[in-house]
């Protein structure tokens, strides 16, 4: 009599496959990620978390709560070592499929099923394309040869060659983890890029359901990114009429992989969500089916803001608050520049810049030197990572001056706790600020929304708010009943219980 297989029992209902974020970097993302967990706790997660560079992130930032079962790390840009090459013939079927997916991606058609199981199948597999043979073998360096003759369109075969090989190095860890994922029922990824492509194998190769769930876009952000990287050079000597003139080829084959990542995601994932409508139509752009995607906003529980509403002083106080990490995206130094207006008009008044400042050294030192040089030492004050719940009664506005956001949560903690903002047109903050339904409209505005990387405009509504109590009182009344009717926790909860109970009932 044969023996039966032993069932292995899932390690926990869903892996949450987290890029960057939850549990060692602070931030909207990660504390998103802590509410979802800790809101729902009849459920199990497994966290697998991808990060770059591992001497980028220091300790655990957060505790993990009972209910996550496994938690596991994975660096891709660790090195690998002491393999010593030797000549491969390489699976030229395997190669065959790999380049019709890259032909589907120029295309811009969806993949054919069949395409995308053979290639996620193959993918660091001996028999199919291992990471030795994507490095070493002859039909590698045949297809890439290929590629460069045909498309592209500058003059280094070097650059492009070790362009392609860092580019698709991570894939092979990708699918490392893939294999050696625990058992799961289900799998849901944080973003788009590298994480979005793990749950789009994972799922192709085990049958699980995967949902995707998007904040910013990912796909966006990596655009800006890679417009102001330093690490790519662009030809000095490209001519050209065309709108990407100033883009090089291999800035833009970095932008095309990680909008094929952003597809391929997009092509496995049920549902897709977003946090508004704006990023919904943006998803459509970049190829989620109509009929996947769904908005389910973010949400905060207003009663626990209920103190620091009530510790709030009966006069506005002249003090404007930052909160958010120090990093170029939250561009800081529009912040610093509006001050100097600001302080101008208002001589008494202060601008904290509360959190975080360990990503990027560089840009911190370059804050604190615009601060000193425009003279503002005693007005503008850095007071790194504070309790928000101490700090929002003794602010008189919220201000944020990213140039990229999604549903930031600073702001419905900020009007949960009685306080007007002035925010950036970006992400949902315009709905956030003006309402977004008929209803939501109808409630008035809850501050002002001022252009991307505009001081001065900046400078201009501050002082109009911080200098009308009327306007002042009525942007607050309109924020409070605002958060209250249409962004809690419990219908953010509510919302995702439903997809994990469809997903692991059905």
């Amino acid at each position: 009599m044969t023996p039966k297989t032993p069932i292995r029992k899932p390690r926990a209902d869903i892996a949450l496959l987290l890029e960057g974020t939850y549990p060692f970097i602070r931030g909207g993302v990660s504390s998103w990620v802590h509410q979802i967990i800790t809101g729902l706790p009849r459920f199990t997660f497994a966290l697998i978390f991808l990060g770059g560079d591992r001497s980028h992130y220091g300790k655990q930032q957060y505790t993990l709560p009972d209910n996550v079962t496994h938690l596991e790390c994975h660096y891709l840009m660790d090195t690998h070592s002491g393999e010593k090459p030797r000549p491969r013939h390489g699976n030229q079927a395997a190669f065959d499929a790999q380049k019709t997916l890259h032909d589907q991606f120029r295309s811009g058609a969806s993949v054919p099923p069949a395409i995308l199981h053979r290639v996620f199948s193959d993918l660091g597999r001996p028999g199919g394309i291992s990471r030795e043979d994507f490095l070493y073998s002859k039909a590698s360096w045949e297809m890439i040869d290929d590629s460069y003759r045909r498309f592209c369109t500058e003059p280094s075969f070097v650059d492009y060659f070790w362009s392609i090989r860092i580019m698709h190095a991570p894939l092979f860890q990708l699918a490392d983890v893939a294999r050696n994922l625990p058992e799961v029922n289900m799998v849901h990824a944080i973003s788009t890029g590298y994480a979005g492509l793990l749950g789009a194998i994972v799922s192709e190769q085990r049958g699980l359901p995967y949902a995707l769930s998007e904040h910013g876009i990912y796909t966006k952000e990596r655009k800006i990114d890679l417009s102001q990287a330093q690490w790519i050079h662009d030809p000095t000597d490209q001519v050209s009429g065309a709108l990407n003139a100033q883009v090089g080829y291999i800035r833009q084959l970095w932008i095309r992989f990680f909008e094929a990542l952003g597809r391929l995601a997009y092509q496995r994932a049920d549902p897709i969500v977003s946090l508004y409508q704006g990023n919904r139509q943006r998803q459509l752009q970049d190829g989620a089916p109509e009929e996947r995607t769904r908005i389910i906003p973010n949400g905060i529980e207003p009663i626990n803001f209920e103190a620091a509403l009530a510790a709030r002083p009966s006069s506005i106080p002249r003090v404007l608050g930052l909160v958010g990490r120090v990093v170029p995206i939250k561009d800081i130094k529009t912040f610093i520049r509006a001050m100097r207006t600001i302080c101008d008009t208002l001589p008494d008044v202060e601008g904290w810049i509360v959190g975080p400042e360990d990503e990027d050294q560089d840009y911190v030192r370059e804050c604190r030197e615009l601060v000193a040089s425009l003279g503002l030492e005693q007005q503008v004050l850095f007071l790194g990572f504070r309790n928000v719940h101490d700090i929002l009664p003794q602010l008189g506005l919220m201000v944020l001056t990213s140039i990229s956001e999604a549903l930031p949560l600073v702001i419905l903690e900020a009007h949960a706790a009685g306080l007007p903002c002035l925010a950036t047109d970006v992400g949902a903050c315009r709905e956030l600020l003006e309402g977004g339904s008929e209803d939501d409209r109808a409630l008035g505005v809850s501050g002002a929304v001022v252009p991307i990387a505009d001081p001065e405009a900046t400078a201009r509504e501050a002082i109009r708010l911080l200098s009308d109590p009327e306007q002042w009182y009525q942007a607050q009344r309109a924020g409070l009943q605002r958060v209250k009717a249409f962004y809690t926790l419990d219908s953010m909860f509510s919302a995702y219980q439903s997809i994990y109970e469809q997903a692991l009932e059905g």
